[in-house]
């Protein structure tokens, strides 16, 4: 019988990957963390750390991601896989569900990656069946992901925005809105990472990801790789910034899957997406009656390049919260305080 976990939803706040390499600190410190999100595939078996992950459970609010499902496969979901994924759901109960917009299975080869689909009616489809069908199992809603891309479909007939919106429409299921994808994608395919995020129906966004990518250079172009390997870069901050702006606070999780560092940077990197979200939610504020409009400070602002200096360094969190909201950022006592910190 599946252990009865208190009612729990994870907060509009910022929370962490848990890995396996921080699950024994965790445990021992129980530091301040907003929530957990651990990948479904890591705990289908029976391990110490999905005993772990039950104590875990009882402080924190979870989420559970998958990253195996291939909700994009013509021959629709493995029965087994689904089977393990809904007895995850049902023994650890969390807050949040959600998969990608992808697939990686094939004749019944499994692939690692995540692949992108061809977006069309026929595409759109398929996957709305395999939405359908994941989420009567599991009898919850899930949020679906939007991917990293570094190559397009010639004959799509939609963008994966598009597509999104009408997976809800189909579907009823909400989005999991990867910021640090849409970056990825768009300075690799060339399209407006601003325009992509104004197509998704907000009130379907329920979960926000945020991470560091990769910049190679490849025969003279830049390519991002999607590594999750780094602190989250300002350009990064900035597109999510503009998120918040449009669709308001959502849970925001901090990823970091290569090249994992010590809990206490993850730990940061969420203070540092909580402070943001904070700052403009001050900023936003309704001021005296009389008092004359402000601009937004973020409307004219500019995307960071990606070969920006300001990537490298080793607070970027620093550079795009002081450009976002340069004023209110600065006078905040809890940004005079992490300052002098530093």
């Amino acid at each position: 019988m599946s252990k009865i976990f208190p009612s729990n939803p994870v907060p509009h706040a910022a929370g962490i990957g848990l890995r396996s390499q921080h699950i024994t600190e965790m445990l021992s410190r129980r530091p301040s963390a907003g929530w957990l999100e651990v990948h479904a595939e890591n705990y289908m078996g029976h391990s110490a750390a999905v005993d772990a992950l039950e104590t875990l459970r009882e402080i924190y609010p979870l989420s559970v991601h998958g990253v195996g499902l291939s909700l994009g496969s013509a021959s629709g979901l493995d029965r087994d896989h689904l089977e393990r994924l809904r007895q995850v759901c049902m023994r650890f109960q969390p807050s949040l569900v959600s998969e990608h917009l992808a697939w990686s299975v094939v004749d019944g080869a499994y692939l690692n990656d995540l692949l992108p689909l061809r977006y069309d009616e026929r595409a759109l489809a398929i996957v709305a069946a395999n939405v359908r069908r994941l989420q009567d199992v599991l009898q919850r809603r899930v949020f679906i992901e939007n991917l990293s891309a570094y190559v397009a479909f010639e004959n799509s007939t939609m963008d994966e925005a598009e597509f999104l919106a009408e997976l809800v429409d189909l579907t009823d299921c909400g989005l999991l809105l990867d910021v640090n994808n849409v970056y990825v994608s768009a300075c690799n395919l060339g399209f407006d990472a601003k325009a992509f995020i104004d197509q998704l129906p907000s009130y379907a966004v329920g979960e926000i990801h945020l991470a560091g990518h990769a910049v190679n250079e490849v025969e003279g172009d830049v390519v991002l790789i999607d590594d999750h390997g780094s602190r989250v870069p300002p350009a990064v901050w900035s597109l999510y910034a503009y998120t918040l702006r449009k669709i308001g606070p959502r849970p925001t999780l901090i990823e970091w899957d290569t090249d994992v560092p010590v809990l206490d940077v993850l730990l940061g990197e969420a203070m540092w997406a909580d402070m943001l979200a904070q700052s403009l939610s001050f900023e936003s504020r309704p001021g005296p009656l009389n008092a004359p409009a402000q601009p937004a400070r973020f409307e004219s602002m500019t995307i960071l390049p990606v070969a920006d200096d300001r990537t490298k360094g080793p607070m970027p969190a620093l550079a795009a919260l002081a450009m976002i909201t340069p004023s209110v950022f600065a006078n905040h006592p809890v940004a005079r305080r992490a300052s002098h910190a530093l």
